[in-house]
């Protein structure tokens, strides 16, 4: 979550707090932003009041290195990927999901992913008929497909409404993040 909004002017006031949040001494950031170190001490004890051309110099360097700091998707996905084929019997997904300790599958046809199987798309259906069935029958929906380079606080908005994002690189699937991956990615 970003303590400074692109569109907002940079209060001097909160200095020490982002500073510390971006884990800079005053001396490190002071270099980073081109500013003195005492220049820096000064604002944050509230003994100097920077000129506008300071606030912005002060206020690029905390976007830079906010954005610097910012993971992506490709940092907390999972790059070992399970798929099933659309002609998959169910018994064999629960099977594998088992297996695997995960509660859905990427279907996959022809290297693009047609729909995911889940517990809940399974448990959807008449249990009495779910040993005849097949990844098709009980497919829902392709969950949304991002780019590696996917900010996580989109994936954080995304993994509210779905439980998984796949990730796509080039045409080709390179991964997917789950709640749990983002719960360990903010670790």
């Amino acid at each position: 979550m970003c303590l400074i909004d692109k569109f907002m002017i940079f209060e001097p006031q909160q200095l020490n707090k982002i500073r510390k949040r971006l884990n800079f001494t005053q001396n490190a950031f002071a270099r980073e932003a081109g500013i003195s170190q005492s220049m820096v001490a000064k604002i944050e004890s509230g003994k100097l009041d920077p000129t506008y051309s300071k606030v912005k110099k002060i206020e690029e360097t905390i976007l830079r290195l906010m954005k610097k700091e910012e993971k992506q998707a490709k940092e907390i996905m999972t790059k070992k990927i399970l798929y099933v084929s659309p002609s998959k019997k169910v018994d064999t997904i629960i099977k594998l999901m088992r297996k695997h300790e995960i509660s859905q599958i990427p279907v996959m046809q022809n290297e693009n992913v047609i729909g995911l199987v889940s517990e809940k798309s399974i448990l959807s259906k008449d249990l009495d008929e779910i040993k005849e069935m097949t990844a098709s029958d009980v497919m829902i929906d392709s969950p949304p497909i991002i780019s590696p380079n996917t900010n996580i606080e989109i994936v954080r908005q995304l993994l509210s409404p779905y439980s998984i994002l796949l990730v796509k690189e080039k045409g080709k699937l390179v991964g997917l993040v789950t709640r749990s991956d983002l719960m360990i990615g903010l670790s």
